[in-house]
């Protein structure tokens, strides 16, 4: 079983920055994408960005792309997600989450490829 565990949330003023951890206690860490993921009060939980096994490829949600950086350390077994410009409609819990097959790319969007989840960050951004 892996654990995910996030942390460096918090409450911030617009156009403020953040920067998200996510340390997992697989050994395999290495192998599998990771990803982050938010959802807002009242509704659905969205991707918003991914990041190769390697590090080599990421992706991003169209909304957070030019503000938003994802990276990995494979010697931590961990993965960050910079926030860079934060406004109050980035306001969600955050989930890290790893894909569920080994040395996938980063464009893996679905919620379903994803079988390890954290247990969510909260962070908010005042106006």
């Amino acid at each position: 079983q892996v654990q995910l565990v996030e942390s460096w949330g918090g409450l911030v003023q617009a156009g403020a920055s953040l920067r998200l951890s996510c340390t997992a206690s697989a050994r395999t860490f290495g192998s599998y994408g990771m990803a982050w993921f938010r959802q807002a009060p009242g509704k659905e939980r969205e991707f918003v960005t991914a990041i190769s096994w390697n590090g080599g490829n990421t992706y991003y949600q169209d909304s957070v792309k030019g503000r938003f950086t994802i990276s990995r350390d494979n010697a931590k077994n961990t993965v960050y997600l910079q926030m860079n410009k934060l406004s109050p409609e980035d306001t969600a819990v955050y989930y890290c989450a790893m894909n569920r097959r080994a040395y996938t790319t980063a464009g893996v969007t679905p919620i379903s490829e994803y079988n390890y989840w954290g247990q969510g960050t909260q962070v908010t951004v005042a106006s």
